[in-house]
């Protein structure tokens, strides 16, 4: 009965013991970066990490190697542009989902380079060896979707048809999320390094619209997709960016004295 519901609006798994693994890896390992958000357990690149300094901390740091943040950030994205773009030439005899679906992914990661090149203002440094760790994450995720969505193409089709539906909430999510981004970059000026409450958008709402649109990014590809995969990975998504909204509102309390209290962490009204 379940079963025969969900296949209404999936695609059955391929048989591939490689995708299985992934959807099962992608929802625990991203869904459990956000739980750890949560608990204070930030990524080295969040603008709330902290560390405890002691002698061990400060032996391991002089023998990291660092770069430049801006640099690290494209080492980020830079690869899963080029794999989404490049799915075009591996797979050149895709179906109208198989396009809408590459397309989405190099369109999102495009527009992340961007971001780094010309929106973003960055100082500090990142760790190389966690650049090179989150970098190989996102080129992982972005062509196994891919390589699953390529594999689904000789399974039957699920009744309900959404991906029209889903590349509009797409578009809908890129475009928000780059507005929102917009309007982070233009709270520093003439080279400003603190940081002030945003406002602007839905940021008189919440603590972070720019996360509620990433999220819909995301359920936009799930829906164009109708894969497991591109369900599992979305969902794991889901719970990392709650938390990471949930570690950014208290963030922003402890920061600044007269936070707004109505101002909610991801959905206008509700959390």
């Amino acid at each position: 009965m379940v079963m025969s519901t969900l296949l209404k609006f999936l695609y059955p798994p391929p048989p591939s013991l490689f995708i299985s693994t992934m959807s099962i890896i992608s929802v625990v390992s991203i869904a459990n970066a956000g739980f750890s958000e949560i608990k204070g357990k930030h990524m080295q690149y969040s603008k709330f990490f902290v560390t405890i300094k002691n002698e061990n901390d400060e032996k391991k740091k002089k023998k990291r190697v660092k770069i430049e943040s801006k640099l690290g950030m494209l080492l980020l994205y830079g690869p899963s542009f080029l794999g989404g773009i490049s799915s075009f030439a591996i797979f050149p005899d895709g179906d109208l989902r198989f396009v809408l679906v590459c397309s989405a992914l190099s369109i999102h990661f495009f527009k992340r380079v961007l971001e780094v090149l010309f929106v973003h203002k960055y100082s500090g440094s990142m760790d190389v060896e966690d650049a090179i760790v989150i970098s190989l994450s996102y080129f992982l995720s972005t062509i196994t979707m891919i390589y699953c969505q390529h594999l689904s193409q000789d399974l039957l089709e699920p009744s309900i048809d959404l991906k029209y539906g889903g590349y509009i909430i797409f578009l809908v999510g890129i475009i928000g999320n780059f507005y929102h981004h917009i309007l982070l970059s233009m709270l520093r000026t003439n080279g400003e390094k603190e940081y002030k409450i945003p406002q602007g958008g839905l940021f008189n709402f919440v603590i972070c619209p720019h996360y509620l649109f990433e999220i819909l990014i995301f359920v936009g590809v799930s829906c164009t997709s109708q894969t497991l995969y591109a369900i599992s990975f979305t969902l794991g998504t889901i719970f990392y960016l709650m938390g990471r909204s949930i570690a950014t509102r208290r963030w922003y309390k402890s920061k600044f004295d007269d936070f707004p209290k109505d101002i909610k962490a991801l959905i206008p009204y509700i959390f």
